[in-house]
Formats: C-alpha cells, structure tokens, sequence
C-alpha cells in the first residue's frame, strides 16, 4: 500500500493540513491538500496546497516569495488531518518571515477577548507590496 493511501481524503478528495512552525511551534496557517499536493510537498521539501478557490495546485511562496520549507510531515490518529512542521521563510534577506496574506507572521492573528474578535498582531508587510 502507498503511504498517500493511508490518509482518509474528504468526498472532494482533500486532507486539511496545518501548518506549524518548527522551533515556536505557532500555528501558522490552515489549507487543504489533495493527493498531489501532498506527494509534491514530500517531494519537493516545500509545502504545495490545493488552493479551492483557484482550483489548482499551488505552491506556498509562489507569489509571495515566503515559502514553507518542511521539516516533518505528521497524520493525525484518524488518518484525516496533516500536520506540517515547516520553516517559514521571507522572500528577502531580512524581510519578516510572512505565512498570512494579509502581511502578518500567523493567519490566526484574531482573539476572542471581550466578546469580540480583537486584532492582536501587527502587519509586518503590507500585502501590496508582497502580491503583486
């Protein structure tokens, strides 16, 4: 048996998969993988997703430049769920080192506080400026 049929895939052929920081172990964003994207993140040493709203394959730091270079990949004990230890990169030489499109370092950037969601980290780069 292949190690990819081990993974319980959704109806639409998909495996949540999150990724972790290797060293602080923030989490830094959440996707989906099909098949490919799973065998080419392996491959490659870099994490791939299946981006749902592009309908395609794509490469974390294609655009960008930050790429997430993976270090471990983990399945969870029900098989249906990917943990992705990765370092993130910056595009730059001493740019920040961004996984979230909106410039921050994490997507989970919101804190439930108060009884409202409160922006709690700071945009290291404006998003104009890394998609172009």
């Amino acid at each position: 048996m292949c190690w990819l049929d081990e993974v319980k895939w959704d109806a639409n052929g998909l495996v949540p998969a999150i990724a972790q920081e290797v060293g602080t172990n923030d989490v830094l964003m959440f996707a989906f993988m099909n098949r490919e994207a799973l065998a080419r993140t392996a491959e490659l040493g870099e994490a791939v997703y299946w981006s749902r709203s592009r309908g395609r394959l794509w490469r974390k730091g294609e655009e960008s430049g930050n790429v997430q270079k993976v270090h471990e990949l983990r399945l969870d004990c029900d098989n249906d769920v990917v943990l992705l230890k990765v370092e993130q990169t910056s595009a730059a030489p001493g740019d920040p080192a961004i996984a979230c499109h909106t410039g921050r370092h994490s997507c989970f950037f919101q804190l439930y506080r108060d009884g409202a969601w409160q922006t709690v980290d700071p945009v290291l780069k404006d998003p104009e400026a890394i998609y172009r």
